[in-house]
């Protein structure tokens, strides 16, 4: 047999028993000896992808494309740019996801009744959803779908339309109605009847959707799911990364730091050209472990490789100005943040923005932010946003002095953080607390709490906190902002305080407006006598 042909027939039976490194060995080598047919070439680039390789995949795919289109075959054409669509938007190119599907819609163009029609109504709904938030279009595209299912008998098709009713019931705050749907969508993924790139996908998606809702008991389910799945697949096969990434944020949550530090920079990494969002998501679960742990440079590139994926990475980066003291700048970048959300995504940030408003000397605004969390928690009935919205309610009470009204917002909160494993909420929960039984005179059981954040913060490595607390700094001050009270108290001037701090008279400055606000003085006499009641001279 020629060499050629011997090249070929293996590439095929490599094919067919799914040994991706042989088939794109066998047919890159008959490539380079003649033009693949366009099964081969089909099969090289399907195994490029399941290997990894997504920018010879992408060429390989775009090839296809060329060939469709030169012989005519408009649906083979459509169909092909339809996944380029979906392989860039997953990468993070958003701009060449839609040049594809525009490609498809003019290939489709009088053929909307076939099935690759329906492949693109989905990702066009799908990606509206993502971007726009608006569930009418995918609601609309899930109809659509389910006719051309029963036309076709096609079961993707059915899988699509449940994916993108329950998206749209879950967006539109029905999530129980909208997870029933979900669930109805994986059987024909279970039973191998959606192509695997497309079941990934969903996977992902819907395991995402549990997160942004931090929904940590459903999230667990999916990412078992999705590794039960992916674990009879190709252990280059992107989605196994992604299954990875979403079992380290899982073991974030629980506080399992040291492990999710060593792992998640690199897998990040090899996701970055794959899967941009979720390498997005992978850099910015490393940049909020550093930041805890005082790493400020650490989680400034973190948080800056979040951005280069095309994602916003707060509250993050604005709880990392916080750290060195510009509160103002990180509520006006939160501020812009939540001026481009839609009401599912802003409930990540309105914790973080109630708690810097009130540092900030801005109670009404706090006020606002913790309302529309309450509202946003209601209306999603996520058992994380309605502890996040008591966690929020908690410090404004605690800020006018309500000590048992916010003991009683603070132990649901409590609860749901330990039956979701959230260490390190669960150590916030407890300082909080522990404020509350010190403002009651209850102080034996204060310092219980305290002793327990102490214990959890030193477990994790979360210094900045650990330091906080030990030093129980009245006024809610760092520990940096103690040591320019006492020094200014002590009659220092700015350029005397810099000096002894080595740091810039600026920096000092600001250290200064931050402990006026925080104790709420406006003079440095004022500050004086506040520092002398509070003993910190």
């Amino acid at each position: 047999m020629p060499e050629l042909d011997q090249l070929l027939m293996s590439g095929r039976e490599a094919f067919a028993r799914r040994d991706w490194p042989a088939v794109a060995s066998n047919l890159a080598a008959a490539a380079l000896r003649a033009p693949l047919a366009t099964g081969d070439l089909q099969a090289l680039a399907s195994s490029s992808w399941w290997l990894g390789n997504v920018p010879e995949a992408l060429a390989g795919a775009e090839e296809l494309y060329r060939r469709f289109t030169r012989a005519g075959d408009r649906p083979g054409a459509a169909m092909t740019a339809i996944s380029l669509g979906l392989r860039w938007g997953t990468r993070g190119d958003l701009a060449l996801a839609s040049g594809w599907l525009n490609r498809a819609r003019r290939s489709l163009q009088g053929l909307q009744d076939i099935p690759a029609y329906g492949y693109l109504l989905y990702v066009e709904a799908s990606m509206s959803l993502d971007f726009e938030g608006d569930a009418a279009p995918a609601a609309s595209a899930s109809a659509t779908l389910e006719e051309l299912s029963r036309s076709h008998g096609d079961p993707a098709l059915l899988c699509f339309a449940r994916v993108l009713s329950g998206l749209a019931l879950v967006r539109s705050g029905e999530t129980d109605a909208g997870f029933s749907d979900l669930d109805e969508a994986m059987l024909p993924i279970l039973a191998g009847e959606v192509p695997v790139e497309w079941s990934g996908d969903i996977y992902c998606t819907v395991t995402h959707l549990c997160h942004v809702l931090a929904d940590y008991a459903r999230m667990r389910a999916w990412t078992e799911a999705l590794d039960r799945w992916t674990s009879g697949l190709s252990s280059t096969f992107v989605y196994a990364h992604v299954t990875r990434v979403h079992e380290l944020q899982l073991l974030s949550i629980e506080g399992a730091w040291d492990e999710v530090v060593q792992e998640i920079g690199p897998l990040s990494e090899k996701l970055a050209k794959a899967h941009g969002w979720m390498a997005g998501a992978g850099f910015y679960e490393l940049g909020e472990i550093l930041r805890l742990r005082g790493d400020e440079a650490g989680a400034r590139r973190a948080f800056a490789r979040v951005r280069e994926s095309g994602m916003d990475p707060q509250p993050g980066e604005a709880l990392l100005l916080c750290a060195s003291g510009h509160y103002v700048q990180a509520l006006e970048q939160l501020g812009l943040s939540l001026g481009e959300g839609n009401p599912l995504d802003r409930a990540r940030l309105l914790l973080p923005a109630t708690e810097i408003a009130l540092t900030c000397g801005q109670p009404d605004l706090a006020a606002a932010y913790c309302s529309e969390l309450e509202q946003t928690a209601v209306r999603f009935a996520s058992p994380g946003f309605l502890a996040w919205a008591s966690h929020a309610r908690a410090h404004l009470l605690l800020s006018a002095g309500l000590f048992p009204e916010a003991l009683a917002a603070l132990e649901p909160v409590a609860r749901t953080y330990r039956n979701q494993r959230a260490r390190y909420s669960i150590a916030r929960v407890h300082e909080l607390l522990a404020a509350c039984r010190a403002g009651m005179q209850q102080q034996e059981v204060a310092e219980a709490d305290r002793a327990t954040a102490v214990a959890i913060y030193r477990q994790l490595g979360a210094l900045p906190d650990l330091r906080r607390v030990e030093a129980r700094l009245p006024g809610r001050l760092t520990a940096r902002e103690a040591e320019v009270l006492t020094l200014v108290s002590r009659g220092a001037s700015n350029r005397d305080v810099a000096a002894a701090l080595v740091v810039s008279e600026k920096t000092v400055g600001r250290h200064l407006a931050n402990i006026f606000l925080k104790i709420g003085v406006t003079s440095r006499t004022g500050a004086a006598g506040w520092a002398r009641e509070h003993r910190l001279l």
